[in-house]
């Protein structure tokens, strides 16, 4: 009779419909950069990036209504949107839409960010969990994006567009950085937090059986 404890939960599951949504938006990142970057194909990029915002909210639903969690779907389908936001501010900084301080503080936010992801892991915590101010902050930007593509025309609606973008735009950064602020402060009480110590489990005898709760990987800082 196998142990219990060795068949994998729900959340070890991998191939699941959402994590496969995810995969289909991290393959779109690359054609996305560089239709900005090589024809300059705006209108192509938009819709790549119009189907990877579907997807994004496809995924959580599905997730929901499937019962299809995974701890892979919870780090796949932020990290795809920060890479989304990367690619675009780069092609954006260097086309000269975006100004460049702009892409160098929203860029250094999400490499502090994942500086602590390692000191996390090692105090047994997972990642940071997406709260609903960072997914603000990331469908801010994701909006300002084609908004600034299509306000670089020359035309009524490159005109009407324009203002939209840089409203977008700058709520986008100001809650981005925001969040990123309360990550930190997140990642700080964590490391307040006393590191529980494992209790020794006996091996047999009737004192035998699974490991304590106290020795499992902790939620997210966020939850502490």
């Amino acid at each position: 009779m196998s142990d219990a404890s060795s068949v994998p939960s729900s959340a070890d599951r991998v191939l699941t419909v959402p994590n496969a949504l995810s995969v289909l938006r991290l393959l779109g990142v690359p054609l996305f950069l560089y239709l900005l970057l090589g024809p300059h194909a705006d209108g192509w990029a938009i819709l790549v990036l119009a189907v990877g915002g579907v997807t994004d909210w496809l995924d959580g639903k599905l997730a929901r209504l499937l019962d299809q969690y995974s701890r892979l779907g919870a780090v796949l389908d932020p990290a795809v949107d920060r890479l989304y936001i990367l690619a675009a501010l780069l092609a954006l900084g260097f086309r000269d839409v975006v100004p460049w301080w702009a892409v160098i503080l929203l860029v250094a936010r999400d490499v502090v960010l994942g500086l602590c992801l390692p000191v996390l892991r090692r105090r047994g915590y997972g990642p940071f969990v997406v709260t609903y101010l960072g997914k603000a902050a990331t469908f801010q930007l994701l909006y300002a994006f084609p908004l600034l593509l299509l306000g670089q025309g020359h035309n009524w609606f490159a005109d009407l567009a324009r203002p939209f973008g840089y409203a977008f735009a700058g709520w986008g950064v100001a809650l981005y950085l925001w969040s990123g602020l309360l990550y930190l402060a997140q990642f700080v009480k964590a490391l307040r937090t006393p590191v529980p110590t494992p209790t020794p489990t006996p091996t047999t005898g009737p004192g035998a059986g699974p490991a304590p709760s106290g020795t499992r990987a902790r939620p997210g800082p966020h939850e502490v």
